[in-house]
């Protein structure tokens, strides 16, 4: 999946994770990898979360579990 790319998959993967979680502006996450040292520009940060969004979006679908109708509830007693 991210075979080719000049930067390493980790840093793709927390630049789209931060973007989607956090509603990061793409500045901040360009500022925020020049903190770590990494050299990024905005317009690529753009560029991989529009390519790896509906990818990952897919995985991580496929791997959730199925949500089902029963409830477990644990009862709480307050002696009055």
């Amino acid at each position: 999946m991210f075979k080719g790319r000049h930067f390493d998959r980790s840093v793709i993967l927390l630049c789209v994770r931060w973007y989607l979680a956090y509603n990061l502006s793409l500045r901040n996450l360009e500022e925020m990898m020049a903190e770590r040292g990494i050299s990024v520009d905005h317009a690529t940060i753009h560029r991989r979360i529009v390519r790896y969004s509906p990818e990952l979006l897919k995985r991580f679908n496929a791997r959730k579990r199925a949500v089902t109708a029963k409830w477990h509830v644990d009862e709480t007693y307050i002696k009055v």
